[in-house]
């Protein structure tokens, strides 16, 4: 039998044992070696989901956006809530605008026609009405969809609490 260049004989191995034992750095190194790794600890959902708390945090600062979300808006004029609406607009926009570009997900405008192809992405176009058979299918665009072409979201700093989506504000006199 021919022997791989990288293995230890049987009294090769004997005496690696006997050097182990009685060299405690090597035993160390050894024991390093057949450690089992362990798994890095799972970070707490706050951390998880950071960008999105915030993304969530730059709507609420720019466009009071969980403000107007939060308030029962039945008792309001539709001149009230649409004024109110005018001013979340702005300020969720450039929001968007600051971390992502988006395009639309289907080239195809709005209301025109469309011809679904064998083996589309599910992800990009999903199918209402009349499902039923195989494709290719032919149907009428009625939303256009959105894909983040790009994202340009902050790094979070351990420091910071990313919970925190709207910090309470005091007016001192």
């Amino acid at each position: 039998m021919e022997q791989n260049q990288s293995s230890i004989s049987f009294f090769g191995r004997i005496a690696l044992a006997f050097r182990v034992l009685f060299d405690s750095e090597l035993a160390r190194r050894a024991a390093s070696l057949s450690a089992p790794e362990r798994p890095a600890p799972a970070a707490p959902p706050e951390r998880v989901h950071a960008s999105g708390l915030l993304v969530l945090n730059a709507f609420q600062r720019e466009g009071r956006l969980i403000d107007f979300l939060q308030q029962d808006v039945a008792a309001f004029s539709d001149e009230e809530v649409g004024a109110a609406a005018r001013v979340v607009h702005g300020g969720c926009r450039r929001v968007l605008q600051q971390y992502f570009e988006l395009q639309p997900a289907t080239p195809e405008a709005e209301g025109s026609a469309i011809t679904v192809p064998q083996g589309f992405d599910a992800g990009r176009l999903r199918l209402t009405g009349n499902v039923s058979g195989s494709p290719p299918f032919r149907g009428t665009v009625k939303h256009h969809g959105w894909i983040a072409k790009e994202i340009r979201l902050p790094a979070l700093s351990d420091a910071m609490d990313p919970r925190v989506v709207a910090p309470a504000e005091v007016e001192l006199a």
